[in-house]
């Protein structure tokens, strides 16, 4: 039990140290960062870009893709990604996933 309980403490006085640490290197971290972004000619928009790996995120307040498919329960599908658990269920019944389309 003492070996828990030293354990412990050692922990909470090490993450204390990683917090001192952080907190005295983050002014200079931060400057050397915008030092770079200077030199290099690196906008916040390009970080974006970086982040996610080259693909535009979608515009605030765009819309998900309509629903394609409706299920016995009203659960719906637009089709994109995996098949629901839902409608591969009742594909694996027999039923065609067709029955399930939304007409437009």
């Amino acid at each position: 039990m003492n070996d828990l309980i030293e354990i412990q403490n050692q922990i909470e006085k090490l993450q204390k140290q990683a917090s001192e640490i952080k907190a005295q290197e983050f002014d200079k971290t931060v400057q050397d960062i915008l030092a770079k972004m200077t030199a290099y000619g690196i906008t916040l928009k390009d970080l974006d870009v970086v982040k996610g790996r080259g693909r535009k995120a979608a515009p605030a307040g765009s819309k998900s893709a309509a629903a394609k498919f409706k299920g016995p329960n009203g659960e719906t599908w637009s089709g994109r990604g995996l098949t629901p658990r839902w409608l591969s269920a009742l594909v694996a019944q027999g039923r065609s996933k067709e029955e399930f389309a939304i007409s437009v």
